[in-house]
């Protein structure tokens, strides 16, 4: 059974305690490696996107001793940087893209950032592509799709308002390869499932903090929430969740 690891919004920012909710969760992660086919981090490596804060998040996550890990920039991080820093090479403005097959399944890394904004959007040569890799595979590989920013309103306002739009065009490319079995994303600082075109979308809660929902507070973030992550098992074609906090 497929297994992968799942963390999202780290904001490296040369902060200790930043650093620190970080390096436990990784601890965790780190400590299961033998039952861990890969990591998977879906954006907002950094705070704000400044070199210095890409060379701290190199170091810390090269130290995961894990096969594989796919990582996908968030609206808090810069294309240019982020490639340079994380992958060793200059990609200017283009959409950091990539795509890999662990265990069987291919996993589509999609940067749904919009540079100098907050909101998201999958671009039409993203979109593209993300049909040129399914195809390429055939219908019998299941597909995870990966991006920050979720396609879906979570009945959180703040993040609502600057959610992934122009969502009704990753609804027809699911309907045309019906092996994507679910998509994984962050962006909300919350664990959260919820559907978006009869697949499963799967957010991994904050690792550098939580967001309040309407009901728990007046503050924005939740300051007493330590950080978390999630485990996602295929079984066959199917994707199953699992939570954990790391205190």
């Amino acid at each position: 059974m497929l297994t992968v690891a799942h963390i999202s919004d780290l904001h490296f920012s040369g902060e200790a305690d930043h650093r620190a909710r970080v390096e436990a969760v990784l601890g965790h992660i780190s400590a299961r490696a033998d039952g861990i086919d890969a990591l998977v981090v879906t954006g907002d490596i950094t705070d704000d996107g400044s070199p210095a804060q890409y060379e701290e998040a190199a170091a810390v996550l090269r130290g995961v001793p894990l096969p594989t890990t796919l990582l996908i920039p968030g609206n808090h991080d810069r294309r240019d940087e982020f490639g340079f820093g994380l992958f060793g090479r200059h990609t200017h403005d283009m959409p950091l893209n990539r795509s890999a097959m662990i265990a069987g399944a291919l996993f589509l890394m999609c940067d749904s950032t919009i540079p100098g904004r907050n909101d998201g959007y999958l671009s039409d040569d993203t979109l593209a592509w993300m049909d040129r890799e399914i195809t390429a595979v055939g219908q019998g590989v299941p597909v995870i799709v990966c991006f920050h920013h979720p396609p879906v309103v979570l009945g959180m306002p703040f993040m609502d308002s600057i959610r992934q739009t122009g969502e009704d065009r990753l609804v027809r490319l699911v309907e045309k390869h019906p092996g994507i079995v679910g998509f994984l994303c962050g962006h909300a600082h919350t664990g959260a499932v919820t559907s978006f075109a009869g697949r499963p979308v799967c957010l991994a809660p904050g690792v550098s903090s939580t967001l309040n929902l309407s009901f728990e507070g007046t503050d924005v973030v939740d300051a007493s929430q330590p950080p978390g992550l999630a485990f996602h098992q295929l079984d066959g074609w199917r994707l199953i969740t699992h939570f954990r906090a790391v205190v």
